[in-house]
């Protein structure tokens, strides 16, 4: 089985002034197989966002080796670690952070531009929108959306670039349950229909069943999987 994601040993803590190092990530060795959709889960300051952020390649271990598609990204110098952010990752977060004054359409057209996107632009925005459900509301702006069309816009956005792996970082915490499902619902077409690797991060113990895998953390440590 070929691996997106493998870290060997991670560990990451960060200063507090006048006090030992607060240890956030203690250990942490999994392994994420290419075009699955992995559930990390856990309550705030259990550690997730932290171990998202670093195979993101966001941050840094303080120890240990990530690898993404065989590639150790603590070798990289941060030019090449930002190629492979703009290249190879989708992100999304739990702010959509759409670009208030550009539609659905072009919000998604401005990341391939930002991401040297060499195809056709017009024709694979319009695609991505198709994917997520709205062919129909592309030339809507964001305050005129839903929480959960928006949502699915910042989708649009991640995957238009044609990366192998997206993160999306409690994406359905400021959705109502029914909305939360229809995202996490897009995530596992993605997997299906794309073969695109997706990495989540949730505490919502009711999206679980939806992961082909799930990493349950706590305190800076994977406690089961």
């Amino acid at each position: 089985m070929d691996m997106m994601i493998e870290t060997k040993n991670v560990t990451r803590s960060f200063p507090v002034a006048g006090e030992k190092d607060v240890q956030v990530l203690k250990g942490i060795s999994i392994e994420i197989p290419k075009g699955e959709f992995v559930i990390l889960r856990g309550r705030s300051g259990s550690g997730k966002t932290t171990l998202m952020n670093i195979l993101g390649a966001l941050d840094s271990p303080t120890s240990g080796q990530v690898f993404l598609d065989g590639q150790e990204i603590g070798a990289l110098d941060e030019k090449r670690r930002g190629l492979l952010r703009r290249t190879k990752i989708g992100f999304v977060f739990q702010s959509v952070a759409l670009v208030p004054t550009m539609d659905a359409y072009e919000n998604v057209e401005f990341a391939l531009r930002l991401a040297r996107y060499r195809e056709d632009r017009r024709k694979r925005a319009e695609e991505c929108l198709h994917m997520v459900g709205l062919g129909g509301r592309m030339h809507h702006m964001p305050q005129q959306m839903s929480g959960g069309e928006q949502q699915r816009v910042a989708i649009a956005r991640a995957l238009a670039h044609k990366p192998q792996i997206i993160f999306a970082d409690e994406p359905t915490a400021e959705l109502d349950s029914a909305t939360g499902v229809k995202v996490v619902k897009i995530f596992r077409d993605l997997t299906r229909e794309e073969g695109i690797t997706v990495v989540m991060t949730t505490h919502d113990t009711g999206l679980m069943g939806a992961g082909d895998r799930v990493f349950s953390m706590e305190d800076g440590e994977i406690v089961d999987a």
